[in-house]
């Protein structure tokens, strides 16, 4: 390709709204442009290296047995109906109606259209198991879109889905997923984390996400000091300590409390601990239910938790002053004694840790000391809803939890029997004939974040540095002189032998420019190979690796045998 002909070309500054170095760069470099907020156009130094990403990803899916499809981007509503995922999404689901009157969705992932299709056929336990998977436009509704490619409103994914026969037979392709994503991501140039995580929307018990690590990562998620238990914050476990479980119970005092509404305010009015303080948190669900979260002052109640305990695949919300004054008690001064009956009332587990808790009373400015469970008001749910915090003990004795930050790059999903319960006909047919529910898994590789990624983590100040093997281009035929006739002549027969080669070459050909910024050009876009053809290299070239600092003057004959 001839940069002068070139589409999109570099340009000196980046987006005003850029914090991000692969934003900034890709921009700059002339890779990617905005449309709207959220939404990218893909310039062709673009779109080459997407294409080589999903070429990895597709090589390595074929190879695990998987079988690529592609399902229609618009989703009809009423299979996101059958399974409720209308309302549990977590995200605002974008839906258009035809002028027939039929509402479709903008998928934002494909269960339901998997499934719907396999419910096509008539499946038999000797079709089973097999993996089905597809790259595909996605649309999310996200609230705000920010960061470049990493958070957006319209992406390609690579969406899989397997069918199994059982949990045993599902298990099987769930390792076998996980090896390949292994194997894609070195392909690629990174070495990712795979995190215990929450399964949110999806539906299923649990899942795993692959984790690149990064100071810019939006996932936070712990690991443990021998590196053997690594969570994400919204499923991390860990130990809590005892403290004064051997202390006497005291009679249960309601005392007068003049203070603010904080934590802070209640430890320095009564002179005691934060862990021995009663946190209140109350939540409302979409219907209007209330719950009370309950746990330990020095902890902090982990909303995802409590979602699983509960069971609630949509969302919980705080719930607003006027709601829990409704039900007869206090903002800042909330307690589960005396709202049995009127909440849901769910323990964290370390409240059995302590004794003699001190809190609110349900009334302004009166607190009580000396509550204990059981003996003072009883919980409806006890469970683990503690949110982890850096250096808590972790669990099954790995040492303390290190806090990370990571860039999600890709997921895998345990489906179970969550969308086959739910939609209807979704069987095959077991050897004695019977009809039995498949049991699924999905998984998913993000494109666009994963060649954001990429650049977070090859690049200097002065631009990209492409791994080889998705390069937009593998060689920078760099012509200065051109006005030379003889240098000219030279750099455009290099540029075919090249092509005859089958080297993927960018050739910058224009004769206006100086050489810095060409130089500057070159270092920005991130080509592996630099090669220059000026009066200054003679006969032969000069050759510079984009990741080396020195470059070096060799014959054509070297160059040659170089790329070869």
């Amino acid at each position: 390709m001839r940069y002068s002909a070139m589409f999109g070309k570099t340009q000196k500054d980046a987006p005003s709204d850029a914090t991000l170095s692969s934003h900034k760069l890709l921009h700059k470099g002339g890779f990617i442009r905005e449309s709207t907020a959220g939404r990218y156009y893909m310039l062709p130094l673009g779109i080459r290296v997407q294409q080589k990403i999903i070429n990895v990803i597709r090589e390595e899916m074929d190879k695990s047995g998987a079988q690529e499809l592609i399902t229609p981007v618009l989703h009809p509503l009423e299979l996101w109906q059958e399974t409720n995922r209308t309302n549990t999404t977590g995200f605002e689901l974008s839906v258009i109606t035809d002028r027939r009157g039929a509402k479709f969705a903008l998928g934002g992932t494909a269960e339901e259209m998997m499934v719907d299709l396999v419910r096509k056929f008539q499946i038999s336990y000797k079709d089973l198991p097999f993996n089905i998977y597809q790259f595909s436009t996605k649309f999310r509704d996200e609230l705000r879109a920010r960061g470049g490619l990493l958070r957006v409103r319209e992406f390609i994914m690579k969406d899989a889905y397997s069918f199994s026969t059982d949990e045993d037979q599902f298990k099987a392709e769930y390792k076998n997923m996980w090896e390949t994503y292994l194997r894609i991501y070195r392909r690629l140039g990174l070495e990712p984390l795979v995190v215990e995580a929450d399964n949110g929307y999806i539906g299923g018990e649990y899942c795993h996400e692959f984790q690149v690590e990064s100071e810019i990562g939006e996932g936070k998620f712990f690991i443990s000091e021998d590196g053997q238990y690594v969570a994400h914050e919204d499923v991390a476990k860990f130990i809590v300590e005892d403290k004064n479980i051997n202390e006497d119970l005291k009679e249960m005092q309601e005392v007068e409390a003049i203070r603010g509404n904080t934590m802070e305010d209640g430890v320095k009015l009564h002179g005691l601990p934060d862990w021995q303080q009663m946190k209140d948190v109350m939540f409302t669900d979409s219907e209007g239910k209330l719950y009370l979260a309950v746990i330990r002052g020095d902890l902090d109640v982990n909303k995802t938790k409590l979602e699983h305990v509960l069971n609630k695949v949509g969302q919980l919300d705080s719930a607003t002053e006027e709601q829990i004054r409704e039900i007869g008690s206090e903002p800042g001064f909330i307690s589960p004694v005396g709202l049995e009956g009127k909440v849901f009332i769910v323990t964290d587990k370390s409240v059995r840790t302590v004794h003699n808790f001190y809190g609110g009373s349900n009334k302004k400015h009166r607190d009580i000391l000396n509550i204990n469970i059981d003996r003072d008001f009883k919980a409806d749910l006890e469970a683990d809803i503690a949110l982890a915090q850096n250096g808590f003990e972790s669990i099954d004795s790995h040492g303390k939890l290190i806090e990370k930050r990571g860039i999600e790059v890709g997921n895998i999903f345990q489906l179970g029997y969550h969308y086959t319960t739910l939609m209807n006909n979704s069987t095959y047919t077991d050897v004695d004939g019977e009809q039995k529910k498949y049991y699924m898994g999905c998984y998913g590789i993000g494109v666009g974040r994963t060649l954001a990624t990429i650049v977070e983590k090859y690049h200097d100040d002065k631009g990209i540095i492409w791994p080889e093997e998705i390069a937009p281009y593998t060689v920078h035929l760099i012509g200065l002189n051109l006005e030379d006739e003889a240098i000219k002549s030279k750099a455009e027969a290099i540029y075919q032998v090249l092509q005859k080669m089958g080297v993927e070459v960018l050739f910058d050909d224009r004769t206006d420019t100086m050489a810095g910024e060409k130089f500057a050009d070159s270092d920005l876009i991130g080509i592996p190979y630099r090669v220059v053809v000026s009066k200054r290299t003679g006969e032969g070239v000069e050759l510079k690796l984009r990741n080396q600092k020195e470059s070096k003057n060799i014959s054509l004959e070297e160059l040659v045998e170089t790329l070869k």
